[in-house]
């Protein structure tokens, strides 16, 4: 491994607190073991030596876009993160914003149109073929 730079040790840390007061979760499940939450701390911060360098790279991205918008576990327990609100969460819009479907919708809708290879479509393709 690698020497860490300042940002990386930050990110550890941060993780290994979170792990210590009981916030570290992956897929909804708390952590308990330590040595996975070494694992995580080191996936997060780009320094893991099973990813290759560009899923360290992009794993260092994400990690620090995380912590910049106060979306990390222990910025929401301490108050400074910003939860998104319910209408911000949805994608069904209020009166005056446009809607946008989601692709199950989108299926839905062509299913009952009756749309020819729909099935292998994407969400995109899925819209091309409603509009006409």
């Amino acid at each position: 491994m690698a020497r860490q730079t300042s940002g990386q040790k930050r990110t550890v840390g941060r993780v290994m607190h979170e792990f210590k007061h009981g916030e570290l979760e992956t897929r909804g499940r708390k952590i308990k073991n330590p040595k996975q939450a070494i694992a995580i701390a080191l996936s997060e911060a780009g320094e893991s030596r099973n990813n290759s360098k560009s899923e360290n790279a992009r794993n260092r991205r994400r990690t620090k876009q995380k912590e910049r918008s106060g979306t990390t576990a222990r910025d929401l327990k301490e108050g400074r993160g910003r939860r998104k609100s319910a209408a911000s969460r949805s994608r069904t819009s209020t009166r005056g914003r446009r809607s946008e479907k989601t692709r199950a919708e989108l299926y839905a809708e062509a299913r009952r149109r009756n749309v020819p290879g729909r099935s292998r479509m994407n969400k995109a393709q899925l819209q091309l073929a409603l509009r006409r």
